[in-house]
């Protein structure tokens, strides 16, 4: 039994855990509200995303035209949408740190020579990841922006590319997860697999083979060719070259290459994340892991079209019921009055008798030591934490005041310390945002306990 529970596939839970915790639905809503009315920025704030850019600036040195287009796309931006597809890492599946990834692409107004400019987000580096936020930003190849001064790999990843992908942020495009997702057979077909490809898949694996080809082809196209070479990463260490054939513009087969590219050749193009591994929310919905009204409704829509909206589902953060204690042989309750947890069914005067007793380590009633362990070390200790994990901590706000009352004094313990680290942790992101942490002559102090705690966080892992 323990050999099977370890050999388990922990994937299908490891994503149950992400979609339960990472993008709450009250940030869904206000983040779609925004949009609606055409505040992108709003938007952004609402999702957790801070912005580095300003349309003024690019209008003066890039022009109007290549504004314009910034704009359009910003305006129908779905940053909530965005966080849903973002990559992440085991165990606790948070935003994969230190990565900046291309979003969009515009040549209008780049004069010869210079580069294109890149629509990119940028998440922080694993020691300021508190709070989970990432930022919007342009990239135009060199360091001199802001964003791009403070990061530690500003220039876009060749591995997470969602230029490609414009359907996991693009609210006009999101429609497209339905195809690019292989939620739909191909009308023509899939196009021919080699054996050997699938059998080079790791052991275990979700990847989308049979999309390969078709997202090859994309991701050729975006250099100008109709077939040829490209790679597949697995991880670190694990990867496939794979050669793309087509059959009048259209991609037919996908072969090993006969041999890997040599060290003076340049590298072929890697086939982005987003196509490798398969959809993870097509996989709970077709395993019955996860209702359709739990997921995204752009995703939702795209996914399952024939599904009727109840709105954005919402989590009960606590039922306001009093709870029943066993206590001197009966059943008492314990509830909120005036948001504070009290006692129901003891008088004022025996409970400050017992809170006397207690000071002079006598043994408190059964209803006090519940109080006292909901304020220490509560059930929901685990829920608590995984909130503040992922940023909501609004959310994970609401889950203690619903459970202590909104007038509640914190006793010291586990409950207590979660909060406090989290706090602290947000301000080692202030810093990082600030430019007054991290790496560098003067800034960096290795004994400063918000960088020397990073140290202790446990080592990512990719997983997939």
């Amino acid at each position: 039994m323990l050999t099977q529970t370890a050999n388990r596939d922990s994937h299908p839970s490891f994503w149950l855990r992400v979609r339960e915790f990472a993008v709450p639905p009250s940030m869904i809503e206000t983040a779609t509200v925004r949009r609606g009315a055409g505040d992108w920025a709003g938007a952004c704030a609402a999702a957790g995303v801070d912005v580095d850019l300003d349309l003024r600036s690019v209008a003066r040195v890039h022009g109007q035209e290549c504004a314009a287009l910034i704009r359009a796309d910003l305006r129908h931006l779905a940053p909530e949408l965005l966080r849903w597809h973002m990559p992440r890492i085991a165990p606790h599946g948070l935003l994969r740190p230190g990565l900046t990834i291309a979003l969009a692409r515009y040549d209008a107004g780049v004069r010869d020579g210079a580069r294109a400019l890149h629509l990119v987000v940028r998440t922080p580096p694993a020691w300021a990841d508190a709070g989970q936020r990432f930022s919007l930003g342009l990239w135009d190849g060199s360091h001199s922006e802001a964003g791009a001064r403070r990061h530690p790999h500003p220039h876009p990843n060749r591995r997470f590319r969602l230029d490609l992908h414009r359907h996991l942020w693009d609210a006009r495009r999101a429609g497209e997860l339905r195809v690019r997702a292989g939620a739909v057979p191909q009308p023509a077909g899939p196009p021919e697999v080699d054996p050997r490809v699938r059998e080079g898949v790791p052991p275990g694996r979700h990847c989308a083979v049979d999309r390969w080809a078709a997202e090859a082809g994309v991701l050729l196209r975006s250099e100008g060719l109709t077939s040829g070479s490209f790679t597949v990463r697995f991880g670190s260490r694990q990867r496939l070259h794979l050669d793309l054939s087509a059959d009048g513009g259209a991609p037919s087969s996908v072969r090993l290459a006969e041999q890997p590219p040599g060290s003076g050749a340049p590298p072929p193009p890697v086939l982005p994340d987003a196509a490798t591994w398969a959809l993870p929310d097509l996989e709970l919905l077709r395993t019955g892991s996860i209702e359709p009204g739990r997921l995204h409704p752009l995703v939702v829509a795209a996914l399952v079209p024939d599904h009727t909206p109840a709105g954005v589902p919402r989590t009960p953060h606590g039922t306001g019921q009093p709870r029943l204690v066993e206590c001197r042989g009966a059943r008492h309750r314990i509830g909120l009055v005036d948001g504070v947890l009290v006692p129901l069914d003891h008088g004022p005067d025996e409970i400050r008798r017992e809170e006397l007793l207690v000071a002079l380590t006598g043994t408190p009633l059964p209803c006090l030591r519940a109080i006292d362990e909901a304020h220490r070390h509560p059930d929901c200790l685990a829920g608590v934490r995984e909130r503040l994990d992922h940023g909501d901590t609004a959310g994970a706000l609401a889950v203690v005041e619903g459970l202590l009352g909104p007038g509640a004094v914190l006793r010291s313990g586990a409950l207590r310390d979660e909060l406090e680290a989290a706090a602290q942790r947000r301000i080692a992101y202030g810093l990082f945002r600030a430019d007054l942490a991290g790496p560098g002559p003067v800034r960096y102090r290795p004994d400063h306990p918000l960088i020397r705690d990073r140290h202790a966080r446990p080592r990512h892992l990719t997983f997939r």
